[in-house]
């Protein structure tokens, strides 16, 4: 079976990582692609070195010098080195770079943070280092042009054997460079696993897969083991992600399983993402609990609404007018309610508001602010009856005022409006009696 190793940039930060890692790719023969993103944080008082260059970018746009600010770059690309005695000419490579900086683009500057990374790790790893530039090939329009892409990394792959790939980017036909978006590292390790048609993506990073909980408000929260792509998007869109959203695509469509591993403890089982659960494997009610606060919701009522044809597509063009994505839509008879994140209508809800009031001639028209949304997430929530209720009441016994619900139509999430004072103490209550007490009846 072929293994994609995708290494972020807490896994490369250091010669310590570095060790790590040559340690992790050669237990297991599989593991014969190596994707790597640009050095990250060796601390949290720390630079990434993608965060460096998007500043020494900034320097040069507003024509402010970026010696020093070069400088440090190229000392942590050489202490790598150094302490793992590797021979790449680090200097007279960076000297290049620095030299003609001002002629390359904003992305191919960005890019090089990659590009320096895993030239050391190929050398380290004695590996070939492949450059991602003539490999993952760019539309003019951005998106990556698969079948040439597949074409050329499977050539590769039949021509090396195995390699050292960055992450990040790629470039267009013509050789112009293109980035994908931040977090794009695990789009390009998503990519490879399905252009070498890989048995399982290893996404590696510095921590042991997801969490049924956020920890900073719920006390060591139980790992979760096995989660499908639909359960992973929900609890993503809620911020409760280890992954960049847009890498599941590539290996979701022809049935690639996605494991999460941690670095640091490579022992840990981690998380494996995948189509469908296996039979019998992890049948939790709920897989996890994520959320966000400060929504605002603006609820419409007006009688016979539902007789009146477009009404809800009329308040939607408003939103859409002032370019305001909408969360969700709780529908009633006479009523709707559109939820949107605050920070996008900060200067424009009230003329939202205005215009709905002079277009739709709605009875009533109230805003909520200050609201935050929940997501319940489980694929056996349909299974057992009685779940939203025991939810709803296990909230009500502990206070907490209950704004709005909504459920998927696929049926794996219930998500929650709650005051953003009661946000905290819902999750806690939540996990206290679906989770933590499903954990005890286990054992």
């Amino acid at each position: 079976m072929i293994k994609i190793a995708k290494l972020g940039g807490s896994s490369v930060a250091s010669a310590e990582q570095f060790r790590k890692v040559k340690s992790i790719v050669e237990a297991d023969p599989d593991r014969r692609f190596v994707v790597v993103s640009a050095a990250g944080k060796r601390d949290s008082s720390d630079n990434k070195i993608t965060d460096l260059l998007l500043l020494v970018n900034a320097h040069i746009q507003y024509h402010v010098d970026c010696t020093a600010l070069l400088a440090d770059i190229e000392r942590r690309f050489l202490d790598i080195a150094s302490e793992l005695g590797l021979k790449w000419p680090v200097h007279e490579k960076f000297e290049l770079f620095a030299k003609n900086i001002k002629k390359h683009s904003p992305e191919y500057v960005v890019s090089r943070g990659e590009w320096f990374t895993a030239h050391l790790m190929a050398e380290y790893l004695q590996m070939p280092f492949v450059d991602a530039a003539d490999v993952v090939v760019f539309h003019h329009n951005g998106e990556v042009d698969m079948e040439r892409t597949a074409a050329r990394l499977k050539d590769v792959m039949v021509r090396e054997g195995s390699f050292v790939l960055p992450g990040f980017y790629g470039a267009t036909v013509d050789g112009q460079i293109k980035l994908f978006q931040r977090g794009g590292g695990d789009i390009t390790g998503a990519i490879l696993a399905r252009c070498v048609d890989a048995g399982l993506y290893e996404n590696w990073t510095d921590v042991s897969g997801f969490l049924s909980a956020d920890p900073r408000i719920v006390e060591h929260p139980r790992s979760i083991r096995r989660i499908t792509f639909d359960e992973m998007r929900e609890l993503s869109y809620m911020g409760a992600s280890v992954l960049q959203e847009e890498a599941i695509f590539p290996v979701r469509e022809v049935n690639i399983p996605i494991q999460i591993k941690n670095t640091n403890r490579p022992d840990d089982e981690g998380t494996i993402i995948r189509e469908r659960a296996r039979a019998g494997e992890d049948e939790h009610l709920i897989t996890g609990i994520a959320g966000k606060r400060d929504f605002i919701s603006v609820h419409v009522k007006k009688a016979h609404m539902s007789n009146e044809v477009g009404f809800v597509r009329r308040a939607l063009s408003i939103l859409e007018r002032y370019g305001v994505s909408v969360e969700h839509i709780p529908t009633g008879v006479d009523s709707f309610s559109v939820v949107v994140n605050g920070a996008d209508v900060r200067d424009s809800i009230y003329s939202i508001v205005a215009d709905i009031r002079r277009e739709l001639e709605p009875d009533d028209i109230t805003m909520v602010d200050k609201l935050a949304l929940i997501s319940v997430v489980g694929r056996n929530m349909s299974k057992r009856s009685g779940t939203s209720g025991k939810i709803f009441g296990a909230l009500g016994e502990a206070g907490v005022n209950i704004r709005m619900i909504t459920q998927s139509s696929q049926e794996i999430s219930i998500i929650l409006g709650v005051n953003n004072e009661d946000f905290d103490r819902a999750i806690q209550v939540i996990y206290d009696r679906f989770v933590r007490d499903e954990m005890v009846t286990a054992s």
